[in-house]
């Protein structure tokens, strides 16, 4: 569609392990921390209600944001050590938000978390790790590469060494120390100066300085990735003590204060009135995370025993397929398009911000671009208009679930967390657990074409049950047979949206009895018969 105002000016703000009920006009009574600034970029816009990321774990839901098309269709990771270090994906890097940008003909810039992929240069012309980085060079791959004029990043998130700052690829400071920090204490190289609760503030900083160098006449795009409150929890100085909370409120409220900065910012120049700002999180909260610093399994519902509910009404969290994990906050303000003060039910995921920024700007996707993003930039002008997506897959660390309609279904008994993690304890069934249950009740060896099917699956309908507690599975075995085809189908089609058919970077199984990250239960079991 051609867009009715002129091209408006983009600015990006995604929060990192931000649940949809740490936000006030979303958690309301549940929740405990004030996001004043984020409540009115809402209450002068739009509030979607059923948006969703496509993984509830970072790295994947930022490449099906960043490229509109899903995770899993990349190949693996090139090797590149641990942590912040993290190698890219293959074709990542081949149609970005920040090149469809650049060739609509806007400045890009990128603040904050990578976590995309890094190539470093080294010093003995291995691959990356802790020990042989020459950070002296610049990043051979990076920011530039996904079509971003300007940037400044962490690699990584917060807690993933190195921890140092990129500008436009080359290090900043000296990185000659060692240094880790609170939740995993991940010791690794850091630059001498570089204080994990000054971060937020450098991002804030970095981000108004690009916006001060913008003007009316020239269109632009700024992409600012927070690192909280994922772990370490480490609220600036500033905002230590805000929250009646505890430190994780503080450390929320430090987010909230992004919006304050950014609209600021675009006022300070008179860029407010055609600038698009868009505000999401990259999936739910981390059940290990609250107000212990050391990362501790569950603790998460702690906050919830004192009335605070990062998930909100949801159920599960981060790394599992449930909505706590994948429904998150996303709210649009874009003044004289957007109608103040309105909310959206209808359906949309993060990998749909290619196709609607392509709709903003006249831009045509080629019929190999974008393949699983559908354009919602209707919906900012009629919110209550016709929806234009109808279903979504998504992902946990370890397995698929795929939405139609009202109807969600999960593709394990279990919450989808990898069985050799404890990063996702708070997670309700655990692996072993739900897989015994759901082996006894089969009764044999189940196949691959078994899992397909109850007692290994899960359905739910979100418009009677949005707490995901009624497993329809049972009832409804058309509807399980219907939703797989589905999912197979846009496997094997390489593609979500009308267009021609595609190839998946790597053979895609929806469901695999060998994959080593299922419980050992699956292999040792043995059937009555047996």
């Amino acid at each position: 569609m051609a867009s009715a105002a002129p091209k408006p000016n983009i600015v990006f703000i995604l929060a990192d392990d931000l649940g949809i009920g740490d936000v006030n006009c979303y958690g309301g009574d549940r929740c405990l921390i004030d996001t004043p600034n984020i409540d009115a970029l809402a209450a002068s816009g739009l509030r979607f209600t059923d948006a969703h990321v496509n993984a509830s774990i970072c790295g994947p839901t930022r490449r099906a944001l960043m490229t509109g098309r899903y995770n899993w269709r990349f190949g693996g990771y090139v090797k590149g050590g641990p942590w912040g270090f993290v190698g890219p994906r293959p074709n990542t890097e081949n149609f970005t938000l920040g090149i469809l940008l650049k060739r609509a003909g806007y400045h890009t810039g990128y603040v904050g978390k990578w976590h995309l992929g890094t190539i470093m240069t080294t010093t003995d012309g291995k691959n990356q790790g802790p020990e042989n980085v020459d950070y002296s060079q610049p990043l051979f791959y990076g920011p530039k590469q996904f079509g971003f004029d300007e940037s400044f990043i962490l690699p990584g998130s917060l807690d993933m060494y190195p921890y140092a700052y990129a500008r436009n690829h080359v290090w900043q400071g000296e990185v000659t120390a060692q240094k880790g920090w609170s939740a995993f204490n991940r010791v690794g190289p850091a630059a001498e100066d570089f204080e994990d609760h000054e971060v937020l503030e450098t991002f804030y900083r970095e981000a108004e300085s690009y916006l001060d160098q913008r003007s009316a006449n020239d269109p632009f795009f700024l992409f600012l990735s927070l690192t909280a409150p994922h772990t370490p929890t480490s609220p600036g100085e500033k905002w230590q003590g805000k929250s009646e909370l505890g430190v994780y409120g503080d450390f929320v409220m430090e987010v909230d204060h992004a919006v304050e900065r950014v609209m600021n910012a675009l006022k300070a120049k008179e860029l407010d009135e055609n600038t698009l700002i868009l505000f999401a999180s990259d999936h739910g909260p981390a059940p290990y995370s609250g107000n212990i610093l050391k990362a501790t399994p569950g603790q998460i519902k702690r906050l919830e025993e004192v009335g605070h509910y990062p998930s909100g009404p949801y159920r599960g969290y981060k790394f599992s397929f449930y909505e706590g994990g994948l429904r998150v906050p996303f709210i649009a303000h874009w003044p004289g398009v957007i109608p103040k003060g309105t909310t959206c039910d209808s359906l949309v995921g993060l990998c749909d911000l290619m196709a609607t920024f392509a709709d903003l700007t006249d831009q045509e996707l080629g019929g190999n671009e974008a393949p699983d993003s559908i354009s919602f930039a209707p919906l900012l002008r009629d919110p209550n208009g016709k929806a234009t997506r109808t279903n979504l897959v998504m992902e946990s660390t370890m397995h698929f679930a795929i939405r139609e309609g009202d109807w969600k279904l999960c593709l394990s008994p279990a919450s989808g967390i990898t069985a050799l993690s404890e990063n996702g304890v708070g997670n309700d069934p655990l692996p072993e657990e739900a897989w015994s249950k759901a082996l006894k009740r089969f009764g044999g060896k189940p196949t691959n074409v078994d899992l397909l099917q109850t007692p290994f699956v899960q359905l739910y309908n979100l418009a009677s049950d949005p707490g995901e507690t009624n497993d329809l599975a049972d009832a409804h075995p058309d509807r399980v047979v219907q939703l797989v085809a589905l999912l197979q189908e846009q496997v094997k089609t390489g593609r979500s949206t009308p267009g021609p058919k595609l190839e998946n970077d790597k053979q895609v199984h929806i469901v695999n009895l060998n994959d080593r990250r299922l419980p050992s239960i699956l292999k040792d079991f043995k059937s009555p018969k047996e």
